[in-house]
């Protein structure tokens, strides 16, 4: 189990996953313990255990979703869920229904979970608090994207068995970016040492202050990617850009963008993530994405099995326990979820 590297915190039984910032370092752990396990089923003939049979998870995208939603719902069939899936152009709210109102619509046809993406920060919490259904945040506004900083940790853990001491470097549009704030919390509770890099207008001020010493700011690339062990490229998010954070795309290609001839500077065996989707050519080249060192498909497998450990965890009456089981008895819990198809 991944372990706290000593930020006190109190924790307790979470209903929701909201954010990595209302979890402990132990809660984080443990997900990403019952995450192994559930990428194993991935090489069965038959991909599929009861886990959730009889529960129904819905799916409300108030925004565009290839990666996320796709893998929340093969997540839920293959822990033997129904989906109800919900699109915003096909439903009421073209019509005027408020967000509350199509939540509580869903929760009248007694669904269990809810899976929220939408554009406003706060928007799954305010849902949460209405509903008695667990709700996950698939996304919200530039808050938070808990699922994908687990799965990006996961992918990480996978490749160098630890977190704790990892030089890690999150580069781009930092201020837009929910990718990045989930990241922050989960690397520095688990121990990492994270540096943010881009232009100086999208990076907010006082990281430090609000994520703990274990996190740097710069704006020189070469520098922030020296003796890295883990570099994370965020997409630029135009859409959420309301103003000039830089003069030209090629300007920020040019002293921004990853290539292999930046890639120098960190470490060998130094990991690329990519949270997806991509910009070929503006944040990331193409050699770096299809190179030796990308992780960025192996990011999109890790999902789905991240995302069937947290609908897994959180299904219980009170969701996700506050004191983590000991690892055997994980173990043990999922090896008895597995064995009506073994």
């Amino acid at each position: 189990m991944v372990v706290s590297a000593g930020r006190a915190e109190r924790p307790k039984a979470m209903k929701d996953l909201l954010g990595l910032e209302q979890l402990s370092a132990e809660q984080i752990g443990y997900i990403l313990d019952v995450a192994r396990p559930m990428k194993s089923l991935f090489t069965r003939s038959i991909k599929k255990v009861p886990a959730l049979r009889g529960r129904t998870v819905a799916l409300l995208f108030f925004e565009a979703s290839t990666r996320t939603r796709s893998s929340f719902e093969l997540a839920a069939k293959r822990l033997s869920a129904d989906t109800l899936s919900f699109t915003t152009s096909t439903s009421s709210v073209t019509k005027g229904e408020s967000l509350l109102d199509t939540a509580k619509t869903f929760e009248a046809m007694k669904v269990d979970f809810i899976v929220v993406r939408h554009g406003a920060s706060g928007a799954p919490e305010l849902i949460a608090k209405a509903v008695k259904a667990h709700v996950i945040n698939a996304g919200d506004g530039s808050h938070e994207h808990p699922t994908q900083g687990l799965l990006d940790i996961f992918t990480v853990l996978e490749k160098k068995r630890k977190i704790q001491g990892l030089k890690v470097v999150i580069v781009g549009d930092i201020l837009h970016s929910r990718v990045a704030r989930s990241n922050l919390w989960g690397l520095t509770k688990l121990g990492a040492h994270v540096t943010v890099c881009g232009p100086a207008t999208l990076i907010p001020p006082g990281l430090p202050e609000i994520f703990g010493s274990g996190v740097s700011v710069s704006t020189d690339l070469a520098e922030a990617i020296e003796g890295a062990d883990v570099i994370n490229v965020l997409r630029l998010q135009r859409e959420r850009q309301q103003g000039d954070y830089f003069p030209t795309v090629r300007e920020y290609t040019e002293l921004f963008g990853l290539t292999n001839e930046r890639l120098r500077g960190a470490k060998p065996d130094c990991l690329v993530l990519h949270p997806g989707p991509m910009n070929r050519g503006l944040e990331i080249s193409s050699e770096v994405a299809d190179g030796p060192r990308s992780q960025i498909l192996d990011q999109v497998t890790n999902g789905i099995a991240v995302r069937m450990a947290v609908l897994h965890l959180f299904s219980g009456p009170e969701g996700l326990p506050a004191v983590p089981p000991e690892e055997k008895q994980t173990t043990k819990s999922v090896q008895t979820t597995f064995k009506v198809l073994s």
